[in-house]
Order: C-alpha cells, then sequence, then structure tokens
C-alpha cells in the first residue's frame, strides 16, 4: 500500500476500485532540492503530499524577510489553501528544501473524486480541520509564548527536522531572527 493510501486509511476506509480509481487520479513526482512549486500571484491548482523529502510553504515581506508557515515532511500534505479553495491568485510559496517525492492532486481531480468516492470528502474535511486547529494553535503560540516556548514546542512537533533544515528556516517559522535564534540555541544549551 502506498503512503498515501496509508495516510488516508488513519480516516476512511476505500475499497480496491475506490483505491484504484483514487490512484488514477492523482500524479507522483520528484522535484531536486530549492524547486519552487507555487508563487505568489499564481492559482494553487494543485496540493501536495510528500511521500518523502521536506517542503515548506513560506512568504516574504516588504522588507525582504521570509516568514515561513508550514513545513511538510513524510506523511504530510502542503498547499495554498487560501488559493487553492478560492481559486484567487495566493501569497505563497511552496518550495522543495530537500529533495521529494510528493503525490499531486488538482482542484479538479479532487472535486471530481468528491463525486465518485463521497468518503473522500469526510477524508478532506478531516485534514482541512486539523490544519485549522493547527494553524489557531499556533497563531496562539506566538502570541502568548516566548520564543524559547516556541523553540520547545517546534522540537515536539518536528523532532526529525531539527538536524534536516537550516536554523534560518527554524528561526523564521518561530518568527526570530537567525541572529537572535542562534544566541537563544546558545543560551538554552548552556542551561
Amino acid at each position: 500500500m502506498t503512503s498515501i493510501l496509508q495516510n488516508i486509511a488513519k480516516h476512511v476506509s476505500l475499497t480496491s476500485d475506490e483505491e484504484k480509481l483514487f490512484l488514477s487520479k492523482i500524479e507522483f513526482k520528484s522535484y531536486k532540492a530549492k524547486t519552487i512549486l507555487l508563487s505568489p500571484g499564481e492559482i494553487a491548482n494543485s496540493t501536495y503530499f510528500v511521500n518523502s523529502g521536506i517542503l515548506r510553504s513560506f512568504t516574504i515581506n516588504d522588507n525582504i524577510i521570509e516568514h515561513v508557515l508550514h513545513f511538510a515532511c513524510e506523511g504530510w500534505w502542503i498547499g495554498d489553501m487560501y488559493s487553492f479553495i478560492s481559486q484567487k491568485p495566493g501569497n505563497l510559496f511552496i518550495e522543495v528544501l530537500e529533495d521529494a517525492e510528493v503525490v499531486i492532486i488538482t482542484k479538479e481531480n479532487q472535486q471530481e473524486l468528491y463525486l465518485q468516492i463521497p468518503k473522500l470528502e469526510r477524508f478532506f474535511r478531516i485534514l482541512a480541520e486539523n490544519s485549522l486547529v493547527s494553524h489557531q494553535e499556533r497563531l496562539m503560540d506566538n502570541l502568548s509564548l516566548t520564543a524559547e516556548e516556541r523553540f520547545e514546542k517546534f522540537c515536539t512537533k518536528y523532532p526529525t527536522l531539527i538536524q534536516k533544515i537550516s536554523q534560518k528556516n527554524i528561526a523564521s517559522y518561530i518568527g526570530v531572527t537567525p541572529e537572535f535564534f542562534s544566541k537563544m540555541k546558545s543560551k538554552m544549551l548552556r542551561k
């Protein structure tokens, strides 16, 4: 069973015919690190499931400072959900950080699958609900936790990523400058 089918099976059960139909509507693709899959101003016509590798979504503000919103490693989904759902130009970059194999599902194929396999609508609703909860929790953390506490939460949520991604990306995700992050990390290690 492929990784994406295992991911789906966590929430809904598909028959073998439904699995075949699902697999006929997705595309497997490999990308090299530093590949940009989506840029601001583009309409997100696809979402991505990560079979292997690491992706990130981020934005760049007017001061040319990157703000990482999300990382996706094996078994995680990533996309510009505002653009994907509204079909309006988005404001996120999606970049491959580490060579990756991803599963791509287009908006059109997802909509067809909802009609042909209604339980997939439930599956994607659960994903959307989990994403909403995660984003709300992250917003609350950014408003109420110290940088050290946000870093500790990051380490708990993404234990396998700490050694794989740059300190610059971690700093951006927790909302501090790379310089501050380096000093904070040194201070934490001395404790």
